[in-house]
C-alpha cells in the first residue's frame, strides 16, 4: 500500500479452526505477477505439506477491495491478515496449494492472477486447471461476477458471508459507497451463473451486516429454482465472518466442510 494506518484489530484474529502442523508449510512470498499504476502487486503461494511431487490444485482467495494504492482501513494489505494467512494454511494443510495477493483493481487483478499462475504453474508446480475460488463477506461479488465471465477457469467456489446479488434492491450498491467495496456483479442475475461450477455458500442467521442475508436468501432460492450445483450451510448462532467471531465446534466443523468441498471438487 502507498499509505497506510495502524492495523485494525480484526487483522490479528485467526480462524477459530487448526490442524496439527498448520503454520509449518513452505510459503513462497511476494511474487509480482503484475506492475500496477499504483506499484507492483504480488501473491504468496501457501504450497500442500504431503505431496507426491504432482502439480497441486490451488485455491485462490478472491478480493473485491483495493489495498495497494489507498490508504487501507484494515492497515494492511488483505494478505497480511492473519485471517486469510490462517485459512491459506489450513488448505495447505489439506493437500491443496492456496494462494493471496495485493490488488488495485479488483476484478481484473482476479483474472491477471489466474493468467500469472496458468503461465508459471511448472515453476510453482501448481495444476492451474484445478483451481478453486474462495471469497468471504464484502469481497464475493468480484468473485461471483469472476465465475460468470470465466467459468471454465474455475473448478468450484466457496463462498461465506458474502453479498451476492442485489436482485432489486441496493445492498451491495450501498455498501460500495459506505465500504468501497467492488460492485462487480451490479445488474445481474442469477441466469449468469453457469451451470457447472459448484458452489458452497455459508450463511449466519445473526449477521448483522445491514442488507448480506438480504441479498444471499434470494441468491440461493434462485440458483435452487434454476437446479444450480449450490450447497448451503445456515450457522444459526453465529454472527458475521463466523470463522473468526464464533468459536464452536459447529465453527470449526463448518470450516472443515468448506475444506472438504474443495478437496473433493479440486481432486
Amino acid at each position: 500500500m502507498s499509505d497506510s494506518i495502524a492495523r485494525h484489530p480484526i487483522t490479528l484474529k485467526r480462524v477459530v479452526h487448526r490442524l496439527p502442523g498448520m503454520d509449518e508449510g513452505r510459503t513462497e512470498r511476494d511474487l509480482q505477477y503484475h506492475q500496477s499504476d499504483a506499484g507492483p502487486l504480488a501473491l504468496d503461494v501457501y504450497h500442500p505439506h504431503q505431496t507426491d511431487g504432482a502439480p497441486a490444485p490451488v485455491v485462490l482467495f478472491g478480493l473485491g477491495y483495493r489495498d495497494v494504492g489507498v490508504v487501507s482501513p484494515m492497515g494492511c494489505a488483505f494478505k497480511e491478515m492473519e485471517m486469510f494467512i490462517s485459512m491459506a494454511q489450513l488448505v495447505a494443510s489439506s493437500g491443496m496449494a492456496a494462494v493471496t495477493y495485493t490488488t488495485s483493481e479488483p476484478v481484473a487483478d482476479l483474472r491477471r492472477v489466474v493468467d500469472h499462475l496458468d503461465a508459471n504453474a511448472d515453476a510453482l508446480n501448481l495444476d492451474a486447471a484445478r483451481i478453486g475460488l474462495w471469497a468471504v463477506s464484502g469481497h464475493v461479488p468480484v468473485a461471483l461476477s469472476a465465475i460468470m465471465a470465466q467459468p471454465e477457469r474455475f473448478r468450484a467456489a466457496v463462498f461465506s458471508n458474502g453479498y451476492t446479488l442485489d436482485s432489486g434492491g441496493t445492498a451491495i450498491a450501498d455498501a460500495a459507497k459506505d465500504y468501497g467495496l467492488v460492485n462487480a456483479t451490479a445488474g445481474r442475475t442469477v441466469d449468469d451463473l453457469p451451470a457447472n461450477v459448484p458452489l458452497f455458500l455459508v450463511r449466519s442467521g445473526r449477521d448483522e451486516i445491514p442488507g448480506l442475508n438480504g441479498t444471499l436468501d434470494p441468491f440461493v432460492s434462485a440458483a435452487i429454482e434454476r437446479n444450480l450445483p449450490v450447497t448451503l450451510v445456515n450457522h444459526p448462532t453465529s454472527p458475521h465472518c463466523f470463522e473468526l467471531n464464533e468459536d464452536s465446534a459447529l465453527s470449526r466443523h463448518i470450516i472443515g466442510q468448506m475444506l472438504a468441498f474443495m478437496q473433493f471438487h479440486l481432486a
